[in-house]
């Protein structure tokens, strides 16, 4: 009896110790456990052509004045290869708007990017606002302390620089944000404020309705059920109804709107 136990108990421990490496293999590999996730991916040159790879790599065209986070742990931030897209996207962009500041590096390398006349404008929660954020009932509670978290700053990586002044900075909560003034302007919109799924749905709409004809939508964090579950659930719904795309390599989807 206690060798059936034993192994019994081996068993068990294998059959733990497979289904984590597959896990890990498979995130690796930005998939599912059995099979791609839903959304469909591209590589990096499909998003914008100036990204085709020369014979050195990245061509000049993608040179860009950039700050880096190397091994450090920041709230909220993008990879380094993500900003870089994000600075490289800014060179030709002319209006560009963000849901959720946080640290407001992506709003300091659009100003330092972005040509002389452009405008940007990024909203976030200030931490005197917390108390507006609304949790609706499939939104889970881990997403909603991450988004609380990242809503607690009053000054920015771009605050008392020279280039702040080209930064609007707006406050409030998205879901009652008036998008009106922006509709059909932008040339690039970049979906990262909370990861809840009623706030995913309710910025994705918004922004397809900010972002003008032929310019591009994107969403951070479609990194799999385990990392933000309501952006991957609220983008899968999403994916179902426009051609989204997620960009090889990064935790990127993308949506061009179509002219």
């Amino acid at each position: 009896m206690t060798a059936w136990i034993v192994a019994a108990l081996c068993g068990v421990v294998c059959l733990m110790l497979t289904v984590r490496l597959l896990a890990d293999r498979a995130r690796r590999k930005q998939q599912g456990l059995f099979g791609p996730w839903p959304i469909r991916r591209i590589r990096l040159h499909e998003l914008d052509p100036v990204f085709t790879p020369g014979r050195f790599g990245p061509t000049i065209e993608t040179e860009v004045t950039f700050i880096g986070r190397g091994p450090m742990l920041v709230p909220g931030g993008t990879s380094d290869a993500e900003a870089w897209i994000l600075a490289v996207l800014a060179k030709r962009a002319e209006r560009l708007f963000e849901f959720g500041t946080c640290t407001g590096k992506t709003a300091y390398l659009w100003s330092r990017n972005a040509p002389s006349n452009a405008s940007i404008n990024t909203i976030t929660l200030a931490p005197s606002q917390q108390h507006e954020y609304v949790k609706e009932p499939n939104d889970t509670d881990e997403d909603t302390k991450f988004a609380l978290r990242e809503s607690a700053f009053d000054e920015f990586l771009y605050s008392g620089t020279p280039h702040a002044d080209r930064v609007q900075q707006l406050y409030g909560d998205s879901k009652q944000f008036d998008e009106a003034p922006f509709l059909n302007r932008a040339d690039l919109v970049f979906v990262d404020g909370s990861h809840a799924q009623s706030y995913v749905e309710s910025d994705s709409a918004k922004a397809m309705r900010i972002v003008k004809p032929g310019g591009l939508v994107l969403w951070h964090d479609y990194a799999g059920p385990g990392h933000a579950p309501g952006v991957f659930a609220a983008l899968n719904a999403l994916a179902k109804r426009v051609p989204l795309r997620h960009v090889d390599g990064t935790t990127f989807v993308m949506w061009r709107r179509p002219i």
